[in-house]
């Protein structure tokens, strides 16, 4: 049966995934800076008892007969290629930094249909910061209407990621000014949404869970997110890992990919 509700997020389900990951703060921060049990999956992934307990509060308050589930932390099901909507979680974006008791970790949730994210919220629970968005409606850091910042230069420019990235940088404008880095990639793209920084790179394999809810953000806010070559980035993909990825103000990220787009392999 097609999926009858209206492509634009209805204000009750903002409303829901608002609470949803205000109250997945909660649970995270029960554990924060204390005894939390912790294991590695893959070759080296962290992974710890508070990342599971969110992504089940979120599934428990989220999840709806018809929209798909991605999350970092759930067994991925291929039905989810086939939905009309899916839910991208990532429960703690940024586990190394929470384990080590930082503050920069966030909890990262976006709904996406066609493709692309069409409603977001990112909280970040220690700095009490809660960033959302909806498709064609804006972005919003604690209720305040938030803009990435404008100008195309790089003289000055505010700048995160890779140290390999940011002293290519330096090196073509010397008053770059490389910013300290963030352990969330979702919680470093978003500073760019709300002018904190003027550009983030991301380096290659970080995943739909990483991305998505901070891509509408940073859309929303008057930025951009895309690959080297300036495409738009696709989710809900067979497969969910990225190639680079560069975030600006819209002036700005077009003068960057000028840069980039001809040593991409450089980056990749």
């Amino acid at each position: 049966m097609p999926d009858a509700e209206p492509s634009r997020p209805t204000s009750e389900l903002a409303v829901r995934l608002t609470a949803a990951v205000r109250d997945a703060g909660d649970v995270a921060l029960k554990t924060f800076r204390g005894p939390v049990k912790q294991w590695i999956k893959g070759k080296s992934s962290p992974v710890c008892e508070a990342d599971i307990a969110v992504d089940q509060l979120l599934r428990e308050r989220l999840a709806t007969p018809g929209y798909a589930w991605l999350s970092e932390e759930a067994e991925d099901d291929p039905a989810r290629l086939a939905a009309g909507k899916v839910w991208i979680v990532d429960p703690i974006d940024g586990t190394r930094a929470y384990l080590a008791g930082q503050p920069d970790w966030t909890i990262s949730v976006a709904l996406a249909s066609g493709g692309r994210p069409i409603l977001a919220a990112l909280f970040a629970p220690v700095t009490e910061e809660l960033f959302l968005a909806t498709a064609g409606g804006g972005a919003t850091r604690n209720g305040v209407r938030i803009a990435a910042s404008s100008g195309d230069g790089l003289d000055g420019a505010r700048a995160a990621g890779p140290k390999r990235f940011l002293n290519w940088l330096a090196g073509l404008e010397p008053r770059v000014v490389a910013m300290p880095r963030i352990g969330s990639l979702a919680l470093r793209i978003a500073r760019v949404a709300h002018g904190a920084l003027d550009a983030v790179y991301a380096g290659g394999a970080s995943h739909d869970w990483d991305l998505a809810a901070a891509d509408l953000l940073v859309h929303e806010a008057g930025g951009a997110l895309t690959t080297l070559t300036g495409d738009s980035v696709t989710y809900n993909q067979p497969d969910p890992v990225h190639k680079p990825l560069v975030a600006a103000g819209i002036g700005r990220h077009a003068a960057l990919i000028r840069l980039v787009r001809d040593r991409a392999s450089e980056f990749a």
